[in-house]
């Protein structure tokens, strides 16, 4: 009799050029690999040494992203932190959910509700019967009946809350956002030490288990502030000399980012679970670059509909079933997560959504792109006043409004990848991005997003 291990590593065994994805699919009903998605925040296109940062060591992560499939046109679904996690865990985009903008404790800085109606990622695995947990930042949601728990997570050791205030205090507005299941704690240490704790801790109970799980590992690193453990940082400054102090905090804070990584996939290793888990890599949105990110040759960052706002690093990795080393050039976002991960699962999506499943891309079968066109939308206050701004894209061609005062542009990424040099309103393809988006816009008008959190009426902060 061999276990559900050991079947894995024979179908690992086997040769990937002569699967064809109708046996895959079979197989992957049988296997149904464990799923782990690492969601890092804020962290830029240019900000890994693999992907040409210079200043900067990331041998964790550059070792995970050559043990699979690396993407190089993979998008965030917003520039920003709750839309994106939404669209990842309902494969929608997320104004469809009630999230276009960043989920707040205030009522006058909230611009986002989740639907309740929206169906996430580990209510679809529970019933493919895997056991579901979210380590780390969740962000989209503060109270009842809005929590992770209540939103198909078995498991739930993390931080409520957008981004915190303090690395080692874990407050935002002096409220403490942290909790275990729906219990407050009160932890001690650095945010990113925390959570790679706990999820360690998670892979090692679930190793006594034959049931597979669905670990949702959310760092809130390297989002502000910026606050590298001290050691890091001095380590940092005598390797680097002349780098810049905003630099050199951020290049320490994303390397200790990476050490945690790394023993998250070193437990996953020693626990004997590696071959058996499909591991998931990327970003909520840009580098933000007042806190001195790089997003590679691209233009802009974090809040930015451009390129560097929105393109991120991602790869996938499934021993056995994906070619290491492999690179692919479809164009995919964060939604698309949703249904690639039920697919090897096993999980039947039923319902509407909008993300479509890459997993024949990472199997190195044939997918050619879909002709759809894609959408981005961010609703915020501040100097935005309550308003959207957009961007939309088809084929090579991306239409950009990156302030709502701003016009719209029309750019070819094939051969302006900076977006330098904006394409006339009489390019045909203006119109129909122009139209498709405003249908788009009309579609999410029915999304209710107003419903203010829990806690909305302290007063506000400035």
């Amino acid at each position: 009799m061999i276990d559900r291990r050991g079947f894995l590593k024979l179908i690992g065994a086997a040769s990937l050029a002569a699967t064809n994805l109708s046996r895959t699919s079979a197989q992957q009903g049988a296997a149904r690999p464990n799923v782990l998605v690492i969601l890092v925040d804020d962290l830029g296109y240019g900000d890994l040494s693999c992907y040409g940062a210079t200043d900067l060591k990331s041998p964790n992560i550059d070792r995970l992203v050559d043990s699979g499939m690396r993407f190089e046109n993979f998008y965030a679904n917003c520039p920003v932190c709750s839309p994106t996690r939404a669209a990842l865990l309902s494969g929608r985009y997320p104004d469809l959910v009630g999230v276009p903008g960043v989920i707040r404790t205030h009522a006058r800085d909230n611009w986002g509700r989740l639907s309740p109606d929206a169906v996430l990622l580990p209510t679809m695995l529970k019933q493919a019967g895997y056991h579901t947990a979210l380590v780390g930042k969740w962000h989209l949601g503060l109270t009842s009946p809005d929590r992770p728990n209540e939103r198909g997570f078995d498991h739930f050791h993390g931080f409520l809350g957008d981004m915190m205030d303090d690395y080692y205090t874990h407050r935002r507005h002096g409220i403490n956002y942290m909790r275990r299941q729906n219990a407050e704690i009160d932890p001690e240490g650095h945010a990113t030490d925390l959570f790679t704790q706990w999820a360690i801790e998670y892979l090692r109970e679930r190793a006594k288990s034959q049931q597979p799980f669905f670990l949702y590992l959310a760092y809130n690193a390297p989002h502000t502030p910026i606050q590298p453990p001290d050691e890091w940082l001095e380590k940092v400054r005598r390797r680097q000399p002349g780098i810049s102090d905003r630099r050199a905090k951020l290049v320490a804070l994303i390397e200790h980012l990476d050490a945690g990584i790394g023993q998250v996939l070193t437990a996953l290793r020693d626990t004997g679970l590696d071959d058996e888990t499909l591991v998931i890599f990327t970003s909520d949105n840009g580098g933000q670059l007042d806190a001195g990110a790089t997003n590679g040759l691209f233009r802009g960052g974090k809040q930015d509909m451009y390129e560097g706002g929105i393109r991120v690093p991602m790869c996938v990795v499934w021993p056995g079933r994906i070619e290491p080393g492999s690179r692919s050039d479809r164009v995919a976002l964060t939604m698309d997560i949703f249904p690639t991960a039920c697919a090897a699962a096993g999980a039947r999506v039923a319902h509407e959504i909008d993300g479509v499943s890459f997993l024949p891309t990472l199997l190195g079968a044939t997918q050619p792109d879909e002709d759809r066109s894609l959408f981005w939308v961010r609703r915020e206050g501040g100097r935005y006043g309550g308003r959207a701004y957009y961007a939309a894209r088809c084929g090579d061609l991306k239409l950009v409004q990156n302030s709502p005062f701003e016009p719209m542009e029309l750019y070819d990424l094939a051969a302006d990848p900076k977006e330098e040099k904006p394409l006339g309103k009489d390019h045909p393809m203006y119109g129909r991005l122009f139209s498709a988006l405003r249908d788009h816009i009309s579609k999410a008008g029915v999304a209710p997003w107003q419903r203010a959190p829990a806690g909305s009426d302290r007063p506000s902060q400035p």
